[in-house]
């Protein structure tokens, strides 16, 4: 996709035209960690501004995960990464802002062209092996490196979204059920929720020099769970590589995380192969012809008053002027000059100003809470003396009353009827009290009236989630739900099973749903469709990749499994991964 008018999407009505001061010319696409748009810096250099999504922003974990990674991917100056310049994890939603990279992923150029010639593979490797040293340096593990994640610049590859990928693979995404990385790339430990260090990382670096050489991943397609058994359990086929290139790959897509080469090695070793041949210039001519023509990347927005970028069509050499569609809304940072004035564009804030602006939005903050502070106090007082009052007037009128009583006639206290009988005391009279002035009736004691106090105020109230990510449990560990850790022995709060070539979860303090239909179940839903189940075993017959599945625990807890991945094909080697989130202390 190297298309001017494909690769600048034009923004839609629900983008946002500014983020942080960054005005958006164009969309650039999105992925699983949210949106990304092309922007300027103020002297007119092009990034991407990478917007995260709603439910991701909304997750603590995923915050403080996002904001160490942004801390260590600022250290990477690498000549083959795309270099992070800005970005706030703390802001509503969290972004960052990258460098640029005008050229197509390597999957998009692979899809187009079909598969890569040696020469180019080799400088693929090369480049992308001396980014993976810059990021591993810095002491970041990509942990999702592929094809989509890896652009081709006219003068070599470059690596994109280091940095964040541990932030996004340790959040549940119980709303979606989806999770960072993908299956044809990751490495045997990753897989099977094992450590992962950079060998990781050459690992999927191998797999994604295969796919540009073969044209198709190395492990074949199909359902993930058949992809992750093929990497964990056999060897790669290196059969249709070119056979220069098999040792290479060999020692990449080595089991064993230590038998693998390091990234130093494999661009020494491509560097030997380049200049074995005709030399280091046949691969960056090749290369630029991977890469294709360069695009026309679009001015910065606003620059002359223009109103929202949108992709310009196509046209001779795209070098026609950026125009706007007719009718586009004025962009949020254009002010008028006067009624039906011309705009006047306003730049966009740098990093001081956005403190500046936040310390001032602080300010406006503290200063409305003290004012409703101070409302609410004087109303308070005011019912206060109002109450006083009342209670005042119907203790003299209570007094009254009583006076009255004791000084009338005894005639007049009882009056009776023609048959000497006294008569009931009329209903409101001093006899029967007032009216309604009963417990069962205008009692405004809170702790006697049903409804009232804690229960009434727990009502409709969501406990904070806690999500512990994917969690994989086969027949020699368990899930601890208390703290979302996969535990090495069988004591854990869930476990699974199979008997009779029948994979199962079992619990002795839980009890299991499956949820079918629409996916997005939330706890309301969790709590209603557990409330009258007692069965503690769970078979996964009928469960796949994004089955939701509610579980009660006996202290009230209530948990949401999302399946990821499901293998049950071989009993003995059987196992399942899933997206856990965790809604403690729920009292049914």
């Amino acid at each position: 996709m190297n298309h001017t008018a494909e690769v600048f999407q034009p923004l839609q009505d629900d983008d946002p035209h500014t983020v942080a001061g960054y005005r958006l010319a164009a969309r650039l696409g999105a992925g699983g960690m949210g949106r990304v748009y092309l922007s300027h810096t103020r002297g007119g250099r092009p990034v991407a501004i990478k917007v995260v999504r709603s439910e991701l922003a909304d997750d603590q974990t995923f915050r403080r995960r996002f904001s160490r990674e942004i801390k260590a991917a600022r250290k990477v100056k690498g000549a083959y990464t795309a270099e992070l310049i800005d970005a706030d994890p703390d802001a509503t939603p969290p972004w960052l802002a990258t460098l640029y990279v005008p050229g197509p992923s390597l999957s998009a150029a692979v899809a187009r062209s079909g598969p890569l010639p040696v020469p180019a593979v080799l400088w693929l490797m090369a480049g992308v092996a001396e980014a993976l040293q810059a990021i591993h340096d810095a002491g970041i593990v990509h942990r999702d490196l592929k094809p989509a994640n890896v652009l081709l610049a006219d003068d070599g590859p470059r690596v994109i979204d280091f940095g964040i990928s541990l932030a996004a693979d340790s959040t549940a995404h119980t709303a979606t059920g989806t999770t960072i990385g993908t299956a044809q790339y990751m490495a045997p430990e990753q897989a099977s929720a094992g450590a992962i260090t950079a060998a990781t990382d050459v690992f999927s670096l191998g797999q994604t020099a295969a796919f540009a050489a073969l044209g198709r991943p190395l492990y074949g397609d199909g359902p993930a769970a058949t992809v992750l058994y093929r990497i964990v359990h056999s060897e790669p086929d290196l059969s249709g590589l070119p056979e220069r290139l098999r040792d290479l790959f060999a020692r990449c897509l080595a089991a064993d995380p230590g038998e693998r080469a390091t990234p130093a090695e494999i661009v020494e070793w491509c560097r030997r192969e380049l200049g074995r041949d005709a030399g280091e210039d046949t691969g960056p001519a090749v290369w630029r012809e991977i890469a294709g023509p360069p695009v026309t990347v679009p001015p910065p927005v606003a620059a002359t008053g223009a109103a929202t970028a949108a992709a310009p069509g196509p046209t001779a050499a795209h070098t026609a002027p950026w125009v706007p569609p007719q009718g586009t809304a004025p962009m949020p940072w254009q002010v008028a000059a006067g009624p039906g004035g011309p705009f006047v564009p306003r730049p966009p804030a740098g990093p001081e100003e956005r403190k500046r602006r936040r310390r001032r939005t602080a300010l406006i903050s503290a200063a409305a809470v003290v004012a409703c502070g101070l409302v609410i106090l004087a109303g308070s007082m005011l019912l206060d003396a109002a109450g006083r009052g009342l209670d005042r007037a119907r203790d003299a009128a209570a007094s009254a009353a009583a006076s009255k009583s004791a000084a009338a006639p005894e005639s007049e206290a009882a009056p009776e009827s023609a048959s000497g009988t006294p008569r009931p005391a009329a209903e409101g009279s001093a006899a029967g009290g007032e009216a309604g002035s009963g417990p069962e009736a205008g009692d405004d004691t809170s702790a006697g009236r049903p409804g009232a106090g804690a229960d009434s105020s727990a009502a409709g109230t969501t406990p904070r989630a806690h999500a512990y990510g994917a969690l994989l449990v086969n027949s020699d560990n368990s899930l601890s739900l208390t703290d979302g850790t996969m535990r090495e022995d069988r004591k854990g709060d869930i476990r699974f099973d199979c008997a009779n070539a029948s994979c199962a979860l079992e619990s002795d303090t839980s009890v299991f749903t499956i949820l079918f239909g629409d996916p997005g179940a939330d706890y309301e839903e969790c709590r209603r469709m557990t409330a009258d189940q007692d069965a503690h075993r769970l078979p996964l017959a009928a469960a796949s990749a994004g089955t939701e599945i509610c579980v009660r625990r006996d202290n009230g807890d209530i948990v949401l499994f999302v399946v990821q991945v499901k293998s049950t094909a071989l009993p003995e080697a059987a196992f399942v991964t899933m997206d856990t989130t965790v809604w403690p202390g729920v009292k049914n």
